[in-house]
């Protein structure tokens, strides 16, 4: 018994496929909004604080981390108040067991003012992370040393890197998947086209996007400029780094899997052929009966091999000893390189770095195997349903008890791993690697819903008697033995009828020809004899008499017709024909097809995890470049119970616009240390459009804490010099979001208020 797998409404694929890119997309864009770029490694701590103000110049500034990073000489950088770099260019490695820490030396006799630190690193889990901060020697200053506004891996960079490492998980999983489809569950697939592109299709697809990634490396991990892409320094320099590695070791395991690929389509492709077939693609691709067909093949190979004169048993014993071979070596084979790739994830990413890496590592492998034998197979049994030939109920069924498997050792493995990267259950929902991981959960129950579904409706197909299927193929075999006869039929009546059209025009234009000449020379032309009965056709002429003797004209039949009577058939006319009878033929069993409820239920039910699926890999990608709970729960644990964005010096800049005469201008507040609990130093200064200091007759500052009903606390100022003021001991009691209410007044009519957010910490 089989499920029809002819062609659908492409249009109703399309709309569900639609559906779930455009779901994922939607998803990408809030996860890109809602988390910043791949923060791993975050920064505890560091010597001088961040808007600390000190009496003396230090002799180092150092830097305290969560997690392993990788830094270089350029990685911290100590600007002056001019923006000039005064550090001495060379990493001063502090770590020692527990903690990690790296430093950059600082000459004597630094100048009074405020200096700003910036840091660029790579995390143990191969994201780059950046920040910069400031502190002042002596008292604070202005300051004009730049700083990158640009979040590290972000910008055009950033983006392709991460639509590239989506793309390899998705090749992966099309490739693991697929070819564990065809050697587990229905080897006659390895005839099947449309699942020999899928399976092709990942190979390539994880191959391009490997490359794509270790040349957008080191412009993703430094400069962010596109162009560095070609820079062979930098791709130098990534080779020797633990990601660099990671991606070299996956490109050469494509290699095998390439061969892995060739063997599987190829010697064991023709091992699974039916009797009498030329090759693996001598069904065609609508057709491909050969794969419909290989639950009788062992049959119908004894029957043919004894018409010959052969050995059938000899034969069919070989035959079967070869096939399992193949399957024991590429089954084993496959097993290798699948978990080869895997661990080029593994030895690179999260479970590379944190708590229990030798047990997560292993654990990592083994999640992603189960993903990709789950999806990737779900993705082969699409193709199949749907471009391909029959698909037999066994085959559906051993795809069922697999993706079961794999959902269990997915359910195992997923379970380890967010309590390692997790902690705690109120992680999963104040931490945005906790929320990504309910959503993962929640596609993953939907997913297994549908696939509940998929698997009653497996169940009522084996209640279909056999018969209800076997009298239309039977009927589609005949159908086609007799397509090319009636298309030959056809074809010779078309050049019967066209030869026929074109001796009559030539015997009429010798007749009208003939009438002339003798017109010409005044002769009247004889009387034609009565004639008798036309001979039948194919009569031979009296003796001595030949047909133009004779006085008869020579048919259209005569002419264009061999010597046995039958019309030459036109080959392009047959081919027209035969398209035409195979596309009816093709109508008439999708009509039959969609008739059957339970088959179109499978099918759609299979579509709709597939959809699910797409999604569901989108946001296993983003957790992978979000920073895990227990890491930000240790950032805040150092930080006094914050983030570390909180507890350090905000600084806002406002537009605003009276409405009046010199309305426009721009206010910036700065407010240090930004911790509640102590007394903050308030300055405000206001320009012009040109950026010209500019005083104003009011400007107020008050504060509000909306959620404990806090404010507003109003600030007083004093004005210190042409549009600046300032204010000493702000006290903020609480830590949080705090609304800053901003009042500037240009003349006596013309006011306007700006609110704006800020985060004090504690």
């Amino acid at each position: 018994m089989v499920t029809t797998g002819l062609r659908p409404r492409r249009s109703a694929v399309l709309r569900l496929l639609v559906v779930a890119l455009a779901l994922a997309g939607t998803l990408i864009g809030a996860l890109g909004g809602a988390a910043p770029a791949s923060a791993h490694a975050a920064l505890t701590g560091s010597t001088p604080a961040q808007g600390s103000v000190v009496d003396r110049a230090p002799e180092q500034v150092t830097l305290t981390f969560s997690e392993g990073v990788a830094m270089g000489d350029d990685s911290i950088r100590v600007l002056d108040p001019q923006g000039k770099r005064v550090d001495d260019k060379k990493l001063r490695n502090l770590s020692s067991d527990r903690v990690v820490k790296y430093g950059a030396g600082l000459p004597p006799g630094l100048r009074d003012g405020t200096y700003t630190v910036a840091w660029q690193a790579v995390s143990a889990d191969s994201h780059p992370v950046a920040g910069a901060f400031t502190f002042s020697v002596g008292a604070p200053s202005k300051t004009t040393a730049p700083v990158a506004q640009q979040e590290a891996g972000g910008g055009l960079v950033g983006a392709l890197y991460g639509i590239a490492r989506y793309l390899a998980y998705a090749g992966f999983v099309l490739l693991v998947g697929g070819a564990a489809f065809v050697v587990a569950c229905r080897p006659a697939a390895a005839l099947v086209r449309s699942v020999q592109r899928l399976v092709v299709y990942g190979w390539a697809l994880l191959a391009g996007t490997t490359v794509a990634m270790l040349l957008l490396r080191s412009p993703y991990t430094g400069s962010g400029d596109l162009a560095d892409v070609f820079d062979l320094g930098g791709l130098q320099q990534v080779l020797i780094t633990k990601p660099g590695a990671a991606l070299i070791s996956r490109l050469l395991l494509l290699a095998a899997a390439a061969l892995f690929v060739a063997v599987l389509f190829g010697a064991y492709a023709r091992a699974h052929e039916p009797a009498g077939a030329d090759g693996p693609g001598a069904a065609g691709e609508s057709g491909e009966r050969g794969a419909a067909d290989g639950a009788g093949r062992g049959a119908g190979d004894a029957e043919e091999s004894a018409a010959d004169g052969e050995e059938p048993a000899v034969d069919a014993a070989e035959q079967a000893r070869r096939r399992k071979d193949l399957t024991f070596g590429l089954g084993f084979g496959g097993v290798i390189v699948a978990t080869g790739l895997a661990a080029t994830w593994a030895m690179a990413e999260h479970a590379s770095t944190g708590l229990q890496p030798t047990v997560a590592m292993p654990v990592d492998v083994l999640h992603l195997l189960a993903v990709a034998v789950w999806l990737g197979g779900l993705a082969a049994l699409v193709v199949s349903l749907y471009w391909g030939p029959p698909v037999e109920r066994t085959a559906v069924r051993r795809f069922s008890r697999l993706a079961f498997g794999s959902v269990v050792v997915l359910v195992a493995t997923g379970l380890y791993q967010s309590w390692r990267q997790v902690g705690t259950w109120q992680a999963l929902t104040d931490t945005t690697y906790g929320r990504l991981l309910l959503v993962k959960v929640a596609l993953v129950v939907v997913l297994v819903g549908i696939a509940w579904m998929s698997r009653q409706w497996t169940g009522r197909l084996a209640e279909v008697p056999a018969a209800e299927l076997r009298a239309p193929e039977e009927a589609a075999k005949e159908t086609e033995q007799g397509t090319e006869q009636e298309a030959r039929k056809e074809a010779g009546k078309e050049a019967g009828k066209e030869a026929r059209q074109e001796a009559a025009k030539e015997a009429e234009k010798v007749t009208v020809g003939a009438s002339a000449a003798a017109a010409t020379a005044g002769t009247a032309p004889s009387p034609a004899p009565e004639s008798g009965p036309a001979p039948e056709s194919g009569a031979s002429p009296a003796p001595g008499e030949t047909p133009a003797t004779n006085g008869t004209t020579p048919t259209a039949d005569d002419a264009a017709s061999p010597a046995d009577g039958t019309p030459a058939p036109d080959p392009a006319r047959a081919a027209q024909l035969a398209r035409q009878h195979a596309a009816l033929r093709t109508a008439r069993t999708k009509r039959r097809r969609d008739a059957d409820p339970e088959r179109l239920g499978l099918r759609r039910s299979v579509l709709a995890e597939a959809s699910v699926a797409v999604v569901l890999l989108v946001v296993t990608t983003a957790l992978t470049a979000t920073e895990p709970a227990r890491t930000e729960a240790a950032v805040k644990a150092t930080s006094g119970g914050q983030s570390a964005e909180a507890g350090r010096p905000q600084v806002l800049t406002i537009p605003f616009d009276t409405g009046g005469p010199r309305g426009k201008g721009t206010a910036r507040v700065r407010l240090a240390p930004g911790r509640s609990g102590s007394a903050n130093t308030l300055q405000l200064r206001i320009s012009d459009p040109a950026g010209k200091p500019m005083d104003v007759p009011e400007a107020k500052v008050s504060f509000t804490e909306k959620a404990k009903k806090l404010g507003p606390l109003s600030v007083t100022t004093r004005h210190t010099g042409k549009g600046q003021w300032q204010a000493s001991g702000v006290q903020l009691p609480v830590p949080g979001k705090w609304q800053l209410s901003l009042v500037v007044r240009t003349s006596d009519i013309d006011q306007v208020t700006e609110i704006k957010n800020v985060k004090i910490g504690s």
